[in-house]
């Protein structure tokens, strides 16, 4: 298989099980509860200790009274990971200094590449709001396992290697509790509406 088949297969891939795992929250999300209607809270998220792309020991307790947006990729992916950060920097722009009480996450699949430093060079392009997280491969899997993200390394011709995984944006509340994945698919402006009012 060609090194651009095998990148078309991992995006089809990556973009069937966001949209599995997309569908399974929201049914999650909307089931009743024993008996008396109420909504059950979603088992996603939660503490966790990764190092940002300064270098520093960044934690859950970093956003504590922030409403934050988690995304989960990597510094080699083609398309999907820049254009999902691209989108969330034009939701930021679009807040301006609002901006300031809020955040975005990064958190990377590929440990094996994705230093502090990679991960610096790579934000450098998107807006300062967005925080990169990395870590060893035990700590980064423990935290994919806490938002229920799907990932695997996908060999490529030559030796190389792509990572296939969930494509999910994940809206956090102030206590840092899950939401609902928070919709890409509209304006910059209209998505910052609707984050400025969790705020």
């Amino acid at each position: 298989m060609s090194a651009r088949a095998s990148r078309l297969l991992v995006l089809f891939t990556a973009f069937f099980a966001g949209l599995v795992l997309c569908l399974g929250i929201i049914l999650f999300v909307g089931g009743r509860g024993t008996g008396t209607g109420t909504i059950q809270a979603a088992a996603i998220g939660g503490p966790f200790q990764l190092t940002d792309q300064a270098g520093h020991s960044f934690s859950d307790q970093d956003l504590k009274g922030k409403t934050f947006l988690v995304f989960f990729g990597f510094t080699h992916c083609p398309d999907v990971c820049p254009t999902t950060l691209f989108e969330i920097s034009e939701i930021m722009r679009k807040l301006g200094p609002q901006a300031d009480r809020t955040a975005a996450l990064f958190i990377s699949v590929d440990p094996e590449r994705d230093t502090p430093e990679a991960m610096r060079d790579y934000l450098a392009s998107f807006d300062p709001h967005v925080h990169g997280l990395t870590g060893d491969a035990a700590a980064l899997a423990a935290v994919a396992k806490a938002y229920r993200v799907y990932y695997k390394k996908v060999p490529l011709d030559g030796g190389d290697y792509t990572m296939d995984h969930t494509a999910i944006v994940y809206l956090m509340d102030k206590d840092g509790r899950f939401v609902s994945p928070f919709n890409m698919k509209r304006t910059a402006d209209v998505a910052a509406e609707d984050l400025r009012k969790r705020l």
